[in-house]
């Protein structure tokens, strides 16, 4: 068995003819340079991108077939350089019971699959040219679909406040929407973590996955996982998820939630972080209160013996979120050590004294561990490193 990082959840900004796929996402965000991105300077082993059902992403891998710059491996998924791409698409659901919209991710492994899906959703949506597109359907069938086609199901970012399974505070178990049976995981999003969510007796049962939701290159692996597998294919990614044949997740490397910008509650309008049972805001008069995922997730929590022994949730600060590490030093410490998770998890400090001043090895070390000081997040806006 060997160790793999993969991040599972990477946007397509646009085609290579500069169509729009994720209409938020940077126009630098194309398929080739994901992938280039994601191999050469990230040194991810294993990416997920969410927009394959898009026809013009479909034509552009099909064409890097035929160019050999990806090759369909026999296990599943496309190799491309030292990174194995797992198709996949983000889809968006309201449903009749908790209204929603919901996201959904599910992930294919073989290009003719993920086409023949692509097919099914053109029949059930508006645009199957865009992104994150609301499929009209029920949440079951499509998951029914997705397993029919040997696919993955995973819920996307569950708590967040907007587009998620318990964001809105609707839903109160995943069963109201899903099968149960039909999901290989969870994605916990980027305001939450393994210990936050301890205590919600449902998840137990399901593997978390921590993910970038990444709209521009840069952040591409802001979140991600090591992977126990044998080899980097999507085959042993399933296995992983159901921790089977010792194929599993050992670790989750995401931000500390506290940075998340959906942490803690805030005005809608004026954007004061607010109490918990804030149903006014207290600066401006207000009663739009977007409820932090902290709040959200002690609502959902159950005292119960919880017996599952999960892997470690590292609070790891992307590099650019560090003060001091701008392009310029980033390309410094790229050059030096190759990829960010070389510098993120290979490199030591002392070699890192080499590269950057003392003071910013030492941050860079910190930030490593999640030991940096942080300001709460919230309302949409991210929390922020506090350096003295």
């Amino acid at each position: 068995m060997k160790e793999f990082y993969a991040d599972l959840h990477i946007h397509i900004g646009r085609t290579s003819s500069g169509r729009a796929v994720k209409i938020t996402g940077s126009k630098t965000l194309t398929l080739a340079r994901i992938l280039e991105t994601a191999s050469a300077r990230k040194g991810l082993d294993i990416i997920g991108i969410i927009d394959c059902h898009s026809p013009e992403v479909i034509e552009e891998m099909v064409k890097m077939i035929e160019r050999g710059e990806l090759q369909e491996l026999k296990e599943g998924g496309l190799q491309f350089q030292e990174t194995t791409l797992i198709p996949g698409s983000e889809i968006e659901i309201y449903d009749q019971h908790c209204h929603g919209p919901i996201h959904v991710l599910a992930y294919f492994p073989t290009l003719e699959l993920m086409k023949q899906f692509s097919d099914w959703m053109s029949q059930h949506m508006k645009n199957i040219h865009l992104s994150s597109q609301r499929i009209y359907c029920d949440g079951q069938t499509l998951q029914q679909k997705v397993h029919e086609l040997e696919g993955i199901f995973i819920p996307a970012h569950v708590f967040t406040p907007f587009k998620s399974l318990y964001g809105k505070g609707v839903c109160r178990s995943l069963t109201e929407v899903f099968d149960p049976q039909l999901i290989d995981g969870i994605e916990l999003g980027l305001s939450s973590d393994t210990n936050m969510v301890s205590h919600i007796k449902e998840l137990q049962a399901y593997t978390f996955v921590s993910n970038s939701d990444a709209h521009s290159l840069g952040k591409l692996a802001r979140e991600y996982q090591k992977l126990r597998l044998a080899e980097a294919n999507f085959a042993e990614l399933k296995m992983a998820l159901h921790d089977q044949h010792g194929r599993a997740v050992i670790a989750n490397y995401g931000l500390n939630p506290l940075l998340g910008k959906y942490h803690q509650t805030v005005c809608a309008k004026c954007s004061k972080q607010l109490s918990k049972e804030a149903t006014i805001c207290t600066q401006c008069g207000s009663t739009q209160i977007i409820k932090g995922v902290a709040t959200r997730i002690q609502e959902l929590s159950e005292d119960f013996p919880n017996k599952r022994n999960r892997p470690p949730y590292i609070h790891q600060v992307p590099l650019d979120f560090i003060p001091g590490v701008g392009p310029k030093m980033m390309e410094r410490l790229i050059e030096a050590c190759g990829t960010e998770m070389n510098i993120l998890h290979r490199v030591t400090v002392d070699q890192l004294e080499q590269i950057v001043p003392h003071k910013l090895a030492q941050l860079i070390d910190l930030a490593r561990t999640g030991q940096l000081a942080i300001e709460v997040g919230g309302g949409g806006i991210y929390g922020k490193i506090q350096v003295d």
